[in-house]
C-alpha cells in the first residue's frame, strides 16, 4: 500500500476508498500527533471543521467531529464553506487545526480530507506521514469534562465574505459578470462577495444538491461558461472548481483566460503598485512559455517549481514572494491568504480590470499563450526517462530544433507507470509532431 497522503491531503471514492472508519482514524491519530508535536500545549485545543457540499461529506463530517471530540478536541464545525475560507478562519479565530473535507474538482462520488495546522497552512509531510503511522493504535481515551465539545459557527460566513471584500483594492462598480460556482461550496460566497464590491452578478451553477458538485461547469467544463458570457453579454466570465480553491476566467468574446495569463495580469498589477516583493512571480516548470516570455519583457523574474500549489507555496515562503500559481487557476496572493483562493484571484483579477478600464482580452494579452502538446505515455518504465541514452537523444534534438521558440519537458508520473511527454512551440502542428515523436522513443525505448 502506497502513501495514504497525497498532494492535497488524503482522497478517494467515498464511502469505498474514503470510509467513516478511516476519516475518524485519521482524525484522531492527527490529534495525538499535534498533540504530542506541542501544538495543544497549554489550552484546551480546538479545531474547525468545513465540507463542500457533497453528500458524502455529510457522513464524512460526522466521522471528523467524533474522532477529533473522543480524542479531547473541542470542535467548531463551520458547515459549507470553500477550501480557503477554512483555511482562513483557521487562522483568523485561532484554531489549533482546520479540517476540510472535499475532493476539490474531481467528480462527486470522490471526496477528500484536508488537515491545516496552526494559522491555515497545509501540514508537512512529516507530520502527514506520522498521522499515517499513528493510526488504529492503543490509546488512553479522555472521559468526562476531557472530553471534546461541539459547537456549530454561523459567522463563518460574514467573516470571511468580509475578509475577501477589504482585500479588494478598489470597487466594480460597472462590470458585469457571470460567475459559475460549479455546484460547489462557494456558491453563495462568491457571488455575494462581488456583488458587495459593485459588479452585477450572474450566477451559474450556483445550486448545489449534494449531487451535482463539478457535473458539466465549473473550472472543468468551461464551455458553459463561455456560452453564459456571450448571452448575457457580460464583461467578463469566472469558474470555480468545487472547493473554489481555483479560478478560471473568460472574456467577453467567450476566450477562455487561464491561470498563466491570470498570473501575468496580477503579476503587472501588483509590480504597478510597488506589492510584488522582489519582482518575482512563482510559477511552475508546467507553466507555458508565453508566460516565462512576457515576465523577462516585463523584467519580473520567474521561479518555477515541481508540479502542485504545495510547491508554489514553498517556494514562496523561502523567497519572501508574495504571488504564485499554476496554469489550473491555483493562485496564491500570500499577503491575504495561505493557499490558492479562487474567488479572492476573481477579486483581483476584476479589480484590476476596473482600476485599468482595460478589457479582459486587453490585460490577457500581455502574454501569447503558446501551442501546448500534452501527451502520456503509459506502461513505461519512468525511472529511467532521465537516463535513457535514446530518449535523452531524442530530447536534446527536439530541443536544439525548436531553439528560443518552445520547449521540451518530460515529466515521470509519481503514482503511475507514465511518462508525460510535453512540447510548446511556434505552431499546433509543430508541437503536435515533436510531442508524438518523442511519446514514440519513450514508448519504444522505455517499455516495460
Amino acid at each position: 500500500m502506497g502513501r495514504l497522503f497525497g498532494t492535497d491531503g488524503v482522497r478517494g471514492l467515498a464511502n469505498v476508498d474514503l470510509t467513516a472508519e478511516l476519516a475518524l482514524d485519521l482524525s484522531v491519530a492527527a490529534a495525538h500527533v499535534l498533540g504530542e508535536a506541542g501544538a495543544f500545549e497549554g489550552h484546551r485545543p480546538r479545531a474547525v471543521v468545513g465540507r463542500d457540499p457533497r453528500a458524502s461529506g455529510e457522513f464524512l463530517e460526522a466521522a471528523v467531529v467524533a474522532g477529533l471530540a473522543s480524542a479531547g478536541v473541542d470542535v467548531v464545525r463551520l458547515g459549507v464553506l470553500p477550501t480557503p475560507a477554512v483555511a482562513y478562519l483557521t487562522g483568523s479565530t485561532g484554531a489549533d487545526l482546520g479540517v476540510m473535507l472535499s475532493a476539490s474538482h474531481n467528480p462527486m462520488p470522490d471526496n477528500g480530507i484536508k488537515f491545516l495546522a496552526r494559522g491555515g497552512i497545509k501540514l508537512d509531510d512529516v507530520i502527514e506521514d506520522a498521522i499515517e503511522a499513528r493510526m488504529n493504535e492503543e490509546w488512553q481515551r479522555p472521559t468526562g469534562a476531557a472530553v471534546g465539545r461541539v459547537t456549530d459557527d454561523g459567522q463563518g460566513f460574514e467573516t470571511y465574505v468580509s475578509h475577501l471584500v477589504r482585500s479588494a483594492p478598489n470597487r466594480f462598480d460597472g462590470l458585469k459578470v457571470v460567475i459559475d460556482c460549479a455546484n460547489g461550496a462557494a456558491s453563495q460566497t462568491a457571488p455575494e462577495a462581488l456583488r458587495r464590491l459593485g459588479a452585477e452578478v450572474v450566477t451559474v451553477a450556483a445550486a448545489p444538491d449534494g449531487l451535482n458538485i463539478n457535473l458539466n461547469c465549473g473550472s472543468t467544463h468551461i464551455e458553459g461558461l463561455q456560452r453564459e458570457v456571450i448571452g448575457h453579454r457580460a464583461d467578463v466570465g469566472i469558474a470555480l472548481d468545487g472547493d473554489a480553491d481555483r479560478c478560471l476566467a473568460v472574456d467577453a468574446s467567450g476566450e477562455l483566460v487561464d491561470g498563466d495569463q491570470i498570473l501575468a495580469v496580477l503579476a503587472l498589477a501588483m509590480r504597478d503598485s510597488g506589492r510584488l516583493s522582489n519582482d518575482t512571480v512563482v510559477a511552475t516548470v508546467m507553466s507555458n512559455l508565453g508566460f516565462v516570455q512576457a515576465m523577462v519583457r516585463e523584467r519580473i523574474a520567474v521561479e518555477q517549481t515541481k508540479v502542485g500549489d504545495r510547491y508554489v507555496l514553498e517556494a514562496m515562503k523561502a523567497g519572501g514572494h508574495k504571488l504564485g500559481g499554476e496554469q489550473s487557476g491555483h493562485v496564491i496572493l500570500s499577503d491575504h491568504a495561505t493557499t490558492g483562493d479562487g474567488t479572492l484571484t476573481a477579486v483581483m483579477l476584476l479589480a484590476r480590470i476596473a482600476q485599468t478600464g482595460k478589457s479582459l482580452a486587453d490585460l490577457a494579452g500581455a502574454m501569447t499563450r503558446l501551442p501546448q502538446v500534452l501527451v502520456n505515455v503509459k506502461d513505461v518504465d519512468k525511472d529511467r526517462a532521465g537516463t535513457d541514452a535514446a530518449v535523452q537523444s531524442a530530447v536534446a534534438e527536439a530541443t536544439n530544433r525548436l531553439g528560443d521558440t518552445g520547449r521540451v519537458l518530460l515529466r515521470p508520473s509519481g503514482t503511475e507507470p507514465l511518462v508525460r511527454v510535453m512540447v510548446e512551440a511556434e505552431s499546433s502542428d509543430t508541437a503536435h509532431e515533436i510531442a508524438h515523436s518523442l511519446a514514440d522513443v519513450v514508448a519504444t525505448s522505455l517499455k516495460l
